[in-house]
């Protein structure tokens, strides 16, 4: 798999990522042959190598002759369908643009369709984030990961004013994403940035374990006293070899001593529903001696926080430790099968491609022993029979060639 890991440690804006982009190889005629199919004009880029602090960067600039038009969320998809470019590169920069538009729908309390955009609906604007679904679609990236992001400081000026960083968009942006600041008076994350990042990130933590094939710096526009104003862009492929594919989860726990046992079933239920991806209890010793239960909840990231508040909620705990961790898991998908007793799905697990465990769905299996009155036993040794003889019969009619 092709992976990009976007390293924020000093934030990441548009123009940051397309430099990111060039410098990491993609082909600077390549990527501006597709915003030329933009149905937009007036707008030219300049590319240059440019110094932050120690490091040399690739600085993007959008040259344009407009002077930030009001654009709706349905005029900037409108542009983005009628440019003929790929469907991945469309999706992808339609998707960052309703992200947007969501964003700045909850900042001002309107419904997202009467949206307009002041910066993010300039050319320069539209001309990154189209050209970042572009580079990346360029450079063949199938799985976009994010560090956390440096967000800053201080304040900036906006078309509404004066705002605080981060602006009130870009922290609508980035809820789910890990974020943090150094104490640098200075935007770092853009609402542009931040977009790019939430939309096309499928999660957001350390630098995965990856073959790095290139190395990309695109510079910021300001030049930073206490750091260089760069952003660094691994790309790479996931080793085949990898024992599984490594992602950041969340881990919540908490201990209780006074709570009706009767209660954890209704937790588990709720806590399932609300995003956990597993929940369990298990027995220990507190202060004073005293009997309780170790509640865990494994979740993403993004789902955390209301998990945390299901827990104080629906417990008795007074509080609850998080802690974010590295686990690998094999890919999985769903196959179905017919029995004779009617159809079961079997979860399949692969490791580079290779099945090494399958199993029927337990709940698929136990409604056919309550619809038919067979031993549960049965229905699994059937459906995993059955799975079994298709998965020869599939092997048999596409041989391998040699």
């Amino acid at each position: 798999m092709r992976i990009a890991y976007l390293d924020c440690f000093s934030g990441i804006s548009g123009d940051m990522v397309l430099g990111a982009l060039l410098d990491a190889g993609v082909s600077r005629q390549e990527l501006e042959a597709g915003l030329r199919r933009l149905p937009v004009s007036g707008w030219s880029l300049e590319v240059a190598r440019v110094r932050r602090g120690p490091i040399a960067a690739t600085q993007v600039v959008v040259r344009s002759d407009e002077h930030h038009p009001h654009r709706s969320l349905q005029e900037i998809l409108r542009l983005i369908e009628a440019s003929d470019l790929p469907a991945a590169v469309q999706q992808r920069a339609a998707a960052i643009f309703r992200r947007l538009g969501e964003a700045e729908a909850r900042v001002h309390d309107i419904p997202v369709e009467r949206v307009h955009f002041h910066e993010v609906g300039a050319v320069d604007a539209l001309v990154d984030i189209v050209g970042a679904a572009i580079g990346f679609e360029l450079a063949g990236v199938e799985q976009v990961i994010v560090s956390p992001l440096n967000l800053g400081g201080g304040r900036v000026q906006a078309a509404h004013g004066w705002l605080p960083v981060p602006a009130p968009a870009t922290a609508e942006l980035v809820r789910g994403l890990e974020c943090y600041s150094t104490g640098i008076a200075h935007e770092l994350v853009t609402p542009t940035g931040a977009a790019i990042a939430a939309t096309l990130a499928s999660r957001c933590g350390p630098l995965p374990a990856m073959r790095v094939s290139a190395v990309g710096w695109g510079a910021g526009s300001a030049e930073l006293a206490e750091q260089p104003n760069v952003l660094r862009l691994f790309l790479g492929e996931q080793p085949s070899e990898a024992a599984g594919r490594e992602e950041t989860i969340t881990v919540l726990e908490a201990t209780v001593d006074d709570m009706n046992p009767q209660l954890y079933a209704h937790l588990v239920e709720r806590a399932l529903a609300a995003g956990a991806l597993d929940v369990w209890a298990v027995p220990v010793y507190m202060k004073k001696n005293r009997p309780g239960e170790l509640l865990t909840v494994l979740c993403p990231p993004e789902a955390a926080e209301r998990l945390v508040e299901l827990l104080f909620c629906e417990t008795t705990t007074l509080g609850v430790r998080q802690t974010l961790v590295r686990r690998r898991v094999l890919d999985r998908q769903w196959v179905t099968v017919s029995t004779a007793y009617g159809p079961v799905r079997i979860k399949i697990a692969r490791l580079g491609g290779r099945v090494v465990n399958a199993a029927p769905e337990f709940d698929d299996c136990r409604r056919l022993a309550e619809q038919t009155g067979l031993p549960l036993k049965e229905i699994l040794a059937e459906a995993m029979a059955r799975y079994r003889q298709q998965s020869t019969e599939t092997a048999q009619a596409c041989p391998s060639s040699t």
